[in-house]
């Protein structure tokens, strides 16, 4: 059996990566490490950057994942400063920032990065949803407002599901190209 070590204390996340990499028969070890996050508009520069303080910080290779939210009608915001936001607004506040666009349009790009002593190895996959009139389910206002599929991420977290099918995810990329390697 392989394993990887997974630098998260979001608990869906991890939860995220064991349904998909179960199939390939990968142990996922989980380590917490209090990393401080660049903040900006790219995803990938942030994700890289959270990887090569977390495999420092671990001493061994690592995985780490990182989302980056983009509204249209706002401009692409909030972007990599979601945590933050999400945590910060209630649902109401989303809701009446939207109230004068007709395009509910959401996305999340979702940003897998591995990194050993040889390689950065990125994997990224974008997710398009809608933000919903009303919030629905548990959980921070935005799992309570992106809908996709008819169901935003609290409802489905109730349902205890994830956002999307585990065989969709970036994880199931990311797990073909793991056991791959040696």
């Amino acid at each position: 059996m392989k394993y990887i070590t997974l630098i998260t204390s979001n608990k869906r996340k991890l939860g995220e990566a064991q349904a998909a990499l179960v199939d390939f028969n990968i142990e996922i070890r989980n380590k917490q490490f209090d990393i401080d996050e660049i903040q900006g508009r790219d995803a990938v520069k942030i994700a890289k950057h959270k990887a090569n303080e977390a495999f420092k910080l671990a001493g061994e290779p690592v995985v780490i994942t990182d989302t980056s939210w983009d509204i249209p009608a706002l401009n692409g915001f909030p972007c990599g400063y979601m945590k933050d936001i999400a945590n910060w607004w209630a649902p109401a506040d989303f809701i009446n920032l939207m109230s004068g666009h007709e395009d509910k349009t959401i996305s999340f790009t979702e940003t897998i990065v591995y990194q050993d002593a040889k390689q950065v190895k990125v994997f990224d996959q974008k997710f398009v949803g809608r933000l919903a009139d009303a919030p629905r389910g548990s959980g921070n206002s935005m799992d309570q407002l992106a809908e996709f599929d008819g169901f935003t991420i609290g409802e489905r977290q109730q349902q205890g599901r994830f956002s999307h099918d585990p065989k969709d995810y970036i994880w199931y990329k990311f797990a073909q190209w793991f056991d791959q390697q040696d």
